[in-house]
């Protein structure tokens, strides 16, 4: 099979198109057939050695991926030869084969594509799980999402909003501003030249964020902190900002706030399958309404997997970048 290697780590030209054994279904899995797979910052994370894939999971890059069943492992039923689905995947999307555990896949929603549906299983389950099961987020509460253009950020506007909350965002430019306030957003903060916690607090009041989901880590703790609300969650999904920094524990105890740090590549099979038979039933519905869609910068082929790794770091882009098999 063709396969995104990674023969060593650093910069994205380390990415190699490679033949490689194929991949095969053991007892409970799926091989599927790729069709196209998406770019997420968890990618270049493992390309540069900052995030090895868990104990048995494929070494390639790719944590979704849409695609046709190509063969059933033992013990899989529900599911045939030929059907359509999309992946949540522990990795191996960068690839024309992949197993998956029969758990981790989802049928293509109506009236989405199947190349289009690449663009959902790891965004969706990670927005649901930690926003609406983790955070449980209600109707009219205030939620701040960072990086409102990425595709988590797109996702997770236009979830919040069909669940009646206020929601609010950070973005890097004007024209992003634009694009996030059209997915629904109530006010977009450009923070190279805006202070959120000022805007958040203005918008509100004087009250704050009820969720802060936030991406950058350290060099936002502090201040997702201050912009919380009494009885505010903060839920920290990614690193982009560094791993460590102070947690003012005094002003959390007064605001009877919480922090949840959380991620979802390494959480055991059965885990992963109840978030993803939630997304069916809670998600889905929403999506095939076209109430929710993937937001989807562009396409490219997957041996130019080491651009698409440039055009991620560079933070042009809007929504999802998804290579094709």
């Amino acid at each position: 099979m063709r396969a995104i290697t990674l023969p060593r780590h650093g910069d994205a030209d380390v990415l190699t198109p490679a033949e490689v054994p194929d991949a095969t279904a053991g007892p409970g899995e799926v091989l599927v057939e790729v069709v196209a797979t998406a770019v997420n910052r968890a990618d270049v994370m493992q390309r540069r050695g900052f995030y090895d894939p868990p104990p048995g999971a494929s070494p390639y890059p790719g944590l979704e991926c849409s695609g046709r069943i190509a063969a059933l492992g033992d013990g899989v039923t529900g599911w045939a030869v030929g059907d359509e689905v999309c992946a949540l995947l522990s990795g191996g999307g960068y690839a024309s084969l992949v197993a998956v555990p029969a758990g981790q896949l989802l049928p293509v929603p109506a009236g989405v594509s199947l190349v289009e549906a690449a663009a959902l299983p790891e965004v969706v389950c990670t927005v649901w799980s930690n926003v609406f099961q983790l955070a449980a987020l209600r109707p009219g509460e205030v939620l701040l999402v960072h990086g409102g253009t990425s595709g988590i950020g797109t996702m997770t506007i236009q979830l919040a909003v069909r669940h009646g909350a206020r929601v609010l965002c950070t973005v890097g430019s004007a024209d992003k501003a634009v694009r996030a306030e059209q997915l629904g957003a109530e006010r977009a903060i450009r923070y190279r030249d805006e202070d959120f916690v000022e805007v958040v607090r203005e918008l509100t009041g004087g009250r704050g964020a009820d969720v802060v989901l936030d991406n950058m880590g350290a060099a936002y703790l502090e201040r997702n902190v201050e912009v919380l609300a009494v009885g505010g969650r903060l839920v920290v999904i990614g690193l982009q900002g560094g791993v460590k920094g102070q947690l003012d524990l005094g002003r959390l105890l007064a605001k009877r706030a919480c922090v949840h740090a959380t991620s979802l590549r390494a959480r055991p099979a059965e885990e992963k399958a109840a978030i993803v038979a939630a997304v069916l039933s809670e998600v889905w519905p929403a999506v095939e309404a076209g109430q929710v869609r993937p937001v989807i910068d562009r396409l490219m082929p997957l041996d130019d997997a080491a651009e698409a790794h440039r055009v991620l770091e560079g933070s042009t882009h809007v929504g999802k970048i998804l290579l094709t098999v």
